[in-house]
């Protein structure tokens, strides 16, 4: 039996166990998530020889052929040439460990200019630039927010707006974003 054979079935399982009430199976919703912490392991590892930092890692398309995108980033910035080495490195990893074992596309790109903020270490390395926050619940009477973060320590980050500095905790931030900024 094919690797997206089990998934299929997984997945039947899920929607046959929701149907029934049952409670306690495995969803496939658990097993991608073991299979993108795989991936991240090792693209973590071609990461550190090749001095580039994982962003993020998406898993998209179909069970059939799936769509895996990395993206990476350096200090002052990735180029085409860095996302090709660490392709062609991570392509031939996935050869020999077998995360998927089905064909898939893997695609290695920079984060981009609005990048997405997902981590604390992610606002730390971004002070003094533009961002866009939009907090869970409201803080100072509003739960959108577009300012410089001046700083990232703790569970606190800080943002310079109109020439006044909001604290935002960390926990309350559902979506942030760097902000392009035209000069």
């Amino acid at each position: 039996m094919h690797f997206w054979q089990i998934i299929d079935i997984l997945f039947l399982h899920f929607i046959l166990s929701c149907l029934f009430e049952r409670v306690g199976s495995p969803t496939l919703l658990f097993y991608m998530e073991d299979i993108k912490k795989k991936i991240t392991e090792l693209a973590d590892s071609i990461g550190v020889q090749y001095a580039v930092e994982i962003v993020d890692i998406e898993l998209a398309g179909s069970s059939r052929k799936p769509l895996i995108r990395v993206f990476i980033d350096k200090e002052g910035g990735v180029t085409l040439e860095d996302c090709a080495q660490f392709s062609r490195a991570l392509s031939a990893l996935f050869d020999v460990e077998d995360p998927i074992p089905t064909s898939y596309t893997l695609e290695v790109s920079s984060p981009g200019l609005d990048r997405p903020l997902k981590v604390m270490r992610d606002f730390g390395r971004s002070v003094g630039k533009l961002a866009r926050i939009i907090t869970r619940e409201r803080v100072e009477d509003q739960n959108v927010f577009t300012g410089r973060i001046a700083g990232a320590k703790g569970n606190i980050v800080t943002l310079s707006v109109d020439d006044r500095e909001i604290e935002i905790p960390f926990d309350q931030i559902s979506k942030a974003r760097l902000e392009i900024e035209l000069k």
